[in-house]
């Protein structure tokens, strides 16, 4: 699961984050793996002119999936923190580009409400304390988030004990 709790000195805190199925060190063998088999049909054309015509589109293929991978790592960079004190629940949303959102609740009013459908998604989990939802966990996938609501329903509960 993409997510830890951690027991701090007031409270338990949830940190969440988008699975990555494609590890830098992947990236790289990609990187070099694609760049070799594009390359492999240029040896016959060695000491040709048309190995000078078709070598800068091929770069540009490669750079272009480089920089492609490059932006979805960046993009990816997403933490999410729930605070969790008997007092105090306060959600914050690292995006990316250092991009920070925050919500806060009172634990006890707080409310864990999973929509199975109607939602953007299925089993669209939402946080519910006043006049503000929010979304948690939206880079999770289906069971991720069932797993991640009933987790949070009993962390929730302890939290207002």
């Amino acid at each position: 699961m993409p997510y830890t709790w951690q027991t701090t000195d007031d409270g338990q805190q949830l940190d969440l984050w988008p699975y990555r199925s494609l590890p830098k060190r992947g990236f790289a063998v990609f990187i070099l793996c694609t760049s070799g088999l594009l390359a492999l049909p240029l040896f016959p054309l060695l000491g040709s002119p048309t190995l000078w015509v078709l070598l800068p589109f091929l770069i540009a293929a490669v750079a272009a999936i480089w920089f492609a991978l490059q932006r979805n790592y960046k993009d990816g960079e997403i933490v999410e923190q729930l605070h969790m004190t008997p007092q105090n629940l306060r959600l914050t949303r690292h995006g990316p580009r250092g991009k920070v959102q925050t919500w806060e609740g009172n634990p006890y009013w707080v409310r864990v409400e999973l929509h199975a459908k109607g939602g953007p998604v299925p089993n669209y989990l939402t946080l519910k304390g006043g006049p503000r939802v929010v979304e948690i966990g939206a880079f999770l996938s289906e069971e991720e988030r069932l797993s991640l609501a009933d987790d949070l329903g009993r962390h929730l509960a302890q939290a207002r004990v």
